[in-house]
This record gives structure tokens, sequence and C-alpha cells, in this order.
């Protein structure tokens, strides 16, 4: 299955949707398409460069959460391979709304021909380039299998043990990451969460979100996690903006 193309799309409720795209229109420097959809809950962020990556949805209830758009020549022949490797078809309508082994949830929409990654926003230097998906312990080899079948990219263990990575081709807007959450952690089936590379001006980029509205709420060795104002959980990391390489 030939992915020519990656898409985040940020859900969020309604009550903080206006906050949510004023502050994610302001992270990547973008402009904001016209709405579409039966309810016009759908929109498109256009980055002042490349082509588009990112895009929000309006649902009714529940909390932000993000899902993946694959974007491939064929929508059968992908929801087929999807299939035979364990993902659940949850709706199909001109694209398919999948399910993944461990619930993440994810769609196969047609490649219009997306080729054109966007560039870093300046001052400070920071660009979104990496989607995360969160797996509980138990499912962590499973998915990370699932993963990697699905898109025929290599499978790579991380710096650190818990996380893993699919080596797409050049070119693609995000780097997928797969992370081993805690024992501790109250969650059963797979999230996802996006992440900025700021290089070496994390605490930059982080006073600026929190101009913007975004909550900081915490430090490990290797991120600092943050909150969107309508309560989406989002990581800052040391990676270079524009190589996407770790440090070191």
């Amino acid at each position: 299955m030939e992915i020519g193309w990656l898409t985040a799309f940020i859900d969020m409720p309604a009550s903080g949707f206006d906050a949510g795209i004023r502050f994610w229109v302001d992270v990547t420097g973008s402009e904001l398409s016209p709405f579409r959809g039966s309810h016009d809950e759908f929109a498109t962020l256009l980055p002042p460069d490349g082509d588009p990556y990112l895009r929000v949805q309006r649902i009714g209830t529940g909390t932000a959460r993000v899902h993946l758009d694959l974007h491939v020549a064929s929508i059968p022949a992908a929801l087929e391979r999807a299939l035979q490797f364990g993902a659940t078809l949850v709706a199909a309508s001109g694209h398919a709304v999948m399910s993944s082994p461990a619930g993440l949830a994810f769609c196969l929409v047609t490649h219009r021909g997306e080729s054109t990654r966007a560039m870093p926003r300046p001052d400070p230097p920071h660009l979104l380039d990496q989607l995360s998906i969160d797996v509980p312990q138990a499912r962590f080899g499973s998915e990370c299998r699932f993963w990697g079948d699905l898109t025929g990219w290599e499978v790579r263990p991380g710096s650190l043990d818990e996380f893993a990575s699919l080596t797409g081709p050049a070119g693609i807007p995000y780097r997928v990451l797969l992370q081993r959450l805690g024992a501790d952690d109250p969650g059963t089936i797979a999230r996802a969460h996006l992440d900025i590379a700021c290089g070496d001006r994390i605490d930059e980029v982080a006073g600026l979100h929190e101009q913007l509205g975004a909550v900081r709420l915490g430090r490990r060795k290797h991120w600092v996690t943050m909150e969107d104002p309508v309560g989406l959980p989002y990581c800052l990391t040391p990676r270079d903006p524009r190589t996407g390489r770790v440090p070191g």
C-alpha cells in the first residue's frame, strides 16, 4: 500500500472549537480554509508554504482528540489491507473510518497529490512534524506490528525503550512515533498526540504557546508536555525542526 501523505485531524468539542482553531492557526502560522461538511464541521489549516497537513473537526461531545488520515491511491485496496492486518471498519462514505487493533481511530482518504512539506515557523524555529500513538503497555508489540504491516514502513526501536518509530519515505509531513504507556496509565485503548520540534529552544516555544493560551503541564528530560486551550495534550521536543533529528 503506497501512502502518499499524512494528515492529522484534531477533533474538538463544540464548546471549545473556536478557541482551539485560533490556537492551532497561530501555532502553525496558517490560514483557515472555508468550513465544509453538512454542518460546517470541518476545516483545513493552510500553511504559508507547503501542502496542508493539519485539519480540524467539530464534534458534539467528548474530549479533544487526534486521529490520523492516511492518503492512499486506492481506498478499496488499502481497506482490504487494513482489515487483513487486524483493523476494524467503523464507517465508509467516500472514505473509510477505521480503528486499529488497539483502538486508535484513523481514516483512509484519497491522495490528491500533496507532496510539499511546510517549513518551520520562525522566531524561534519550530515545526509540527510528529504524531505519537500512545499504546497501553500490553498492546504495544501488536500495535507496532500492525502499523508496520499496514504502511509497509520499517519499525525502528527508539532511543528510549518505550518508543518505536515508523520510517516513512522522504517528504511525508509527519514522523510517526509509537509510545508504550506505563502500567499506571488508566487508558485501555490507543490514543494519539502531536509533537512539535523545537531544537534547543523549547522554553522559548513554550513561553510563546502560553501567551497563545496553552498551559505547561510538566517537563521530562527529553520533552515538555503542554495542553492547548481545549484540553488537548501535545509535546515540545528537542528534535531539529529542519531535519527532525534528535540531538546527540
